[in-house]
């Protein structure tokens, strides 16, 4: 038995890469949203936002998990009003992200509480995940997918053009609600795997190298899962085979792939359409 078939009898290595595997399902749909929705300052403030609740969490015995993705779920919906606005989420972001790391580091410092453990969650550490990491993803590898399903006439219009949605009578203000509750909870969820400052590359990376070679957005929702997979469980396999830290190995095979797709002359960028 070679060193990659120990490795993965291991129970932890199995349940990484379970993670992985829904983690990369679900959460490149969200980054076609992010993308689409042009609110990318919003997952650095789910990132800050996530670890208030997860320092509220280890103050008051509560799961840090749980407390993140509560957190992150009432942030992303009290956004919803800012997304309207002219100014967009830009300015709000920035303020929101100071205010929560501030608040986080101050519960940290007055409850006496170890900073150590959710400070690792900025680095990430796939090894340490547990059952609940797992049931979070797979509740999203339901949800997401279902959500687009569900709605996909109407996330193109919004996602291809705000006011054409508004015309065409899409509920415009309730569905960007449940996007930014979605993408919220999925930062939340993700930041186990790769750590909140590497999130992009299970969301990101796969979104922007589906939309280098997508032309809708149904195309852009399968390249970003296939694109997801590869990339991931890839860049796991590779970490485990040169003992390589995992979250850092996923961002730059990721990253360099998607580089390489928009090398390549043959993939000529296009914008989603709204069929």
């Amino acid at each position: 038995m070679n060193s990659l078939d120990v490795l993965l009898a291991l129970p932890s290595v199995r349940l990484a890469a379970l993670a992985l595997l829904l983690g990369s399902i679900a959460l490149p749909i969200v980054g076609v949203f992010i993308v689409g929705l042009d609110i990318m300052p919003v997952r650095f403030a789910m990132m800050h936002v996530a670890l208030l609740g997860i320092a509220v969490g280890l103050l008051t015995g509560i799961d840090p998990l749980l407390c993140a993705l509560v957190a992150c779920a009432l942030t992303g919906g009290a956004l919803t009003p800012l997304a309207r606005s002219p100014a967009g989420l830009s300015g709000a972001m920035g303020l929101l992200m100071t205010l929560a790391i501030a608040a986080a580091l101050l519960v940290l410092s007055i409850s006496g509480v170890n900073a150590n453990g959710a400070f690792e969650l900025l680095w990430g550490s796939i090894l340490a995940t547990r059952p609940g990491d797992v049931a979070a993803l797979a509740a999203l590898t339901v949800v997401v997918p279902m959500l687009y399903r569900i709605r996909r006439r109407d996330l193109a219009l919004l996602l291809h053009d705000r006011e054409l949605a508004l015309c065409s009578g899409v509920a415009v203000d309730r569905l960007t609600l449940i996007l930014l509750v979605v993408v919220a909870v999925a930062i939340a969820s993700a930041i186990r795997l790769t750590g909140a400052l590497l999130v992009d590359a299970l969301t990101l990376l796969p979104a922007l190298a589906a939309r280098r070679v997508g032309s809708s957005l149904a195309s852009m929702i399968r390249y970003s899962v296939l694109f997801g997979l590869a990339f991931n469980l890839g860049g796991f396999l590779l970490a485990l085979l040169f003992d390589f830290p995992p979250g850092p190995t996923l961002v730059l095979v990721g990253g360099l792939c998607t580089l390489l797709l928009h090398a390549v002359p043959a993939f000529p960028i296009r914008r989603a359409s709204t069929r």
